[in-house]
């Protein structure tokens, strides 16, 4: 897209062979708390999700952001079996600058290490670039999470560097943070690569 402004984020479904990305909302609390309060799944995050109540919070701030333009959230479920497996989102989006986040990503232990995750980025990828018209995508992890960045680095990802003392989480701290990002030039060969690695 040429013209500054045409972009539009819209809640929408995307559906792929193993997973399908639902707009986010508080009718998924319940499914999300069910697979998501696993202690190792926060250890690395800005709070712990430890309860009900805890998700419900976590939702309800995704959805506020939602409303303020800057976050596009998602629930993630298994095509098979229609259960809620995780959540993401677009987060950052800076449309002006063609440029968007894809974060707060996390996925019940279960399915880590299956399709799910990698066709969650393809969908999300597929529609930022060829649909939305973005030219940048960015990804953020902590230092210390390092199966983060290898997964990042086998997407196709390029790091550009860290951030250090840059994000502080409610315990009070402080995070160093990776960026990677992705380019519009660059995703013709990113998205041959997942469908790869998905075929």
């Amino acid at each position: 897209m040429s013209a500054i402004g045409a972009i539009k984020i819209q809640p929408l479904l995307l559906a792929g062979r193993s997973v399908r990305l639902e707009p986010l909302s508080v009718e998924h609390v319940a499914g999300l708390a069910k697979v998501g309060l696993e202690p190792e799944l926060w250890r690395l995050q800005p709070a712990v999700i430890g309860s009900v109540d805890d998700m419900y919070a976590y939702v309800s701030a995704a959805l506020e952001d939602q409303r303020r333009g800057v976050s596009l959230p998602f629930a993630i479920l298994d095509q098979a079996s229609g259960k809620i497996i995780g959540s993401t989102r677009y987060m950052d989006i800076a449309l002006p600058h063609r440029r968007l986040e894809i974060g707060a990503t996390w996925v019940t232990s279960a399915y880590q290490r299956t399709a799910a995750n990698t066709e969650a980025k393809l969908l999300l990828l597929t529609h930022a670039f060829e649909t939305l018209g973005v030219i940048r995508v960015v990804f953020k992890t902590e230092v210390l999470n390092e199966a983060s960045r290898r997964a990042l680095a086998r997407l196709g990802a390029v790091e550009e560097g860290t951030f250090r003392k840059h994000l502080i989480t409610l315990a009070g701290r402080a995070r160093d943070m990776v960026y990677f990002s992705i380019l519009d030039t660059e995703w013709p060969a990113v998205k041959a690569r997942l469908e790869s690695r998905l075929g």
